[in-house]
C-alpha cells in the first residue's frame, strides 16, 4: 500500500497552563484513542506547534478516508470523551466552519 500525507491545522486556547495540560495529555495518550488511529488507517501522526497554534501531519495508507474515520470515530464513546476533553484546549481557527477543529492545509510550495 502506498502512504499519503495530510497536514492539519487548528489552534489552542491562548492560556500557557492549558497547553501544558495539553501537552501532558499528549504525552500519555489513552490507548482506545492511538488503537482508533491505527485503526483508520494512520500509519503516523506528528503534532507540533508554535505559540497557540497546532500543526498535524498525517501520514495514511489506502484504507483511510476523512469520512469513515469521522463515522468510526462518532460511534466510539471513547473518542468523543477524548474529543471533548480535547476541544476544552483547542478553540477553532478564525476562517472555520461551526464544528470545524482539524483544518487541511494546502500546499503551496514543494522543491
Amino acid at each position: 500500500m502506498k502512504s499519503k500525507r495530510y497536514y492539519l491545522a487548528c489552534d489552542l486556547k491562548d492560556d500557557p497552563e492549558l497547553f501544558e495540560t495539553y501537552k501532558d495529555f499528549h504525552k500519555n495518550v489513552w490507548p482506545e484513542i492511538l488503537e482508533s488511529i491505527k485503526a483508520s488507517g494512520i500509519e503516523q501522526m506528528e503534532i507540533f506547534n508554535i505559540g497557540n497554534r497546532l500543526f498535524m501531519v498525517m501520514e495514511v495508507n489506502d484504507s483511510f478516508s476523512f469520512e469513515s474515520k469521522a463515522e468510526s470515530d462518532a460511534e466510539n464513546d471513547k473518542v468523543q470523551e477524548w474529543e471533548a476533553l480535547m476541544w476544552t484546549f483547542q478553540q477553532q481557527l478564525p476562517w472555520a466552519k461551526p464544528g470545524e477543529k482539524w483544518m487541511l492545509m494546502d500546499s503551496i510550495f514543494k522543491l
